[in-house]
C-alpha cells in the first residue's frame, strides 16, 4: 500500500517546520498533526509540519507507521536505550508525543509515576533539554490529574518546566472535535521560556446538542453505519474482527449505542472490543479505526490483535489535526525575548 499522499485543489502549504514524535505508535498523533488525509468525505489539509524522525519501543507500531508515511526516519527501541546510545537526534522546531499513559489509566493498576512505565515523561524530558525545540505537546489520559491527588501532573509540569519550558494543560474530550468517541485526553504544551510564544488551545467543533450553529456530536453511526456489510468492508483493509464470546461484566463487554459517540477505543481491549449496536458481533478493525478518525487508506500491520493495539493507543488524527492548528497559530507569531 502507497503511503498516505492525498491532493486537494489548493497548494501544499511550505513544510516550515520540524518535528519529532517520540512514543509515536503507529502514527495517528503524527497523521493529524501533518494534515493532508480524508475522513468521513471530509478532507482536512496538509500543515506546514514534517515529522522527519519518530521512535517507538514497539515493532508492529513501527512497521505500520513506516507503511503509512514517506520521508521519515523511524528508530525501533526503548528511548531510553536510544538515548543511551548516543542516537544522533535532528534538529526540530517541535517535539510531540503521548509518553506511554497505562499506569495513569483510571481503567489500570494505577502505578502511576511509581513505575518505570510511568516515568517516562523523564526522557522526553531529556530530549527537549537536547533538541531543544521551540515548543513541545504531550498527551496523556485523565487519570494523570487525579493520580495521588494531583502528584502526577505537578511531578510531570515541573519535569518540564526545569526542562526551560513554560507549561500549561487542558483536559478534551474527543467528541467536541468531532471524533465519534468519548475519549478524554490531557494535552500538555510547552514553549520555550527565551521565546515570547503565546499558547493557544483549539475551540470545540462539536456539541453534545445544538446549540451556536455547531454540529453535534458525530455517532457511532455516523462514523461506520455505510461500512457495515461484509462485502463493503472486504474491500478495505483490515476487516477483522473478534469472535470472543461475551463475557459479561469484563472490559469492553457492551452493545453500542448507535445515537452515541462509540466508546473509548482502548488499547487494552484487544479481543474484548464492545459490539457492534446492530450486527452479532464485535467491532471490526476497520470499524474501531474509523471511530478513531484514522482514514480507510490507512493500514494496520501484523496481526488482529496487534491492530486492535495499535488503533487503541493513537490519538486521533482528527483531533490531532485540530491541535496542529493552534501550534501553527503559535508558532507563527514567536521571537526571541
Amino acid at each position: 500500500m502507497n503511503p498516505i499522499n492525498h491532493q486537494d485543489d489548493r497548494a501544499e502549504p511550505e513544510r516550515n517546520y520540524r518535528v519529532l514524535s517520540l512514543f509515536s505508535g503507529c502514527g495517528g498523533l503524527d497523521l493529524g498533526i501533518e494534515g493532508g488525509f480524508s475522513y468521513l468525505k471530509r478532507f482536512y489539509h496538509r500543515n506546514p509540519f514534517k515529522i522527519v524522525w519518530a521512535n517507538d519501543i514497539s515493532e508492529s507500531a513501527t512497521a505500520t507507521q513506516a507503511l503509512n508515511f514517506e520521508d521519515l526516519e523511524i528508530v525501533t527501541g526503548d528511548i531510553a536505550c536510544v538515548l543511551a546510545d548516543g542516537a544522533n537526534l535532528p534538529a526540530a522546531d517541535l517535539v510531540i508525543g503521548g509518553f506511554p499513559c497505562q499506569d495513569f489509566s483510571l481503567a489500570g493498576k494505577r502505578r502511576g509515576v511509581d513505575s518505570a512505565r510511568g516515568r517516562l515523561f523523564m526522557d522526553m524530558s531529556t530530549v527537549l533539554r537536547l533538541v531543544r525545540p521551540q515548543a513541545f505537546l504531550a498527551e496523556n489520559v485523565k487519570g494523570i490529574l487525579s493520580w495521588n491527588d494531583g502528584m502526577a501532573i505537578r511531578w510531570i509540569i515541573n519535569e518540564f518546566t526545569e526542562a526551560g519550558y513554560r507549561v500549561d494543560y487542558r483536559l478534551f474530550k474527543m467528541a467536541n472535535y468531532g471524533v465519534p468517541q468519548t475519549r478524554e485526553r490531557v494535552i500538555i504544551i510547552g514553549v520555550r521560556q527565551d521565546l515570547e510564544l503565546p499558547i493557544y488551545w483549539p475551540l470545540p467543533t462539536h456539541v453534545a446538542r445544538s446549540h451556536g450553529g455547531l454540529p453535534t456530536w458525530r455517532t457511532i453511526y455516523d462514523a461506520i453505519d455505510d461500512i457495515k456489510e461484509d462485502r463493503i468492508q472486504r474491500e478495505l483493509p483490515n476487516f477483522h474482527y473478534s469472535l470472543t464470546k461475551l463475557k459479561p461484566g469484563a472490559q469492553g463487554n457492551s452493545v453500542t449505542n448507535a445515537r452515541l459517540p462509540g466508546p473509548t477505543i482502548s488499547a487494552e481491549h484487544h479481543g474484548n472490543i464492545d459490539f457492534h449496536y446492530e450486527l452479532p458481533r464485535r467491532l471490526s478493525v476497520r470499524e474501531a479505526a474509523r471511530i478513531q478518525t484514522f482514514p480507510d487508506s490507512f493500514e494496520f500491520l501484523w496481526s488482529m490483535t496487534d491492530a486492535y493495539r495499535q488503533i487503541g493507543n493513537a490519538v486521533p488524527p482528527v483531533f490531532a489535526w485540530h491541535l496542529a492548528q493552534s501550534l501553527q497559530k503559535m508558532l507563527s507569531c514567536g521571537r526571541k525575548r
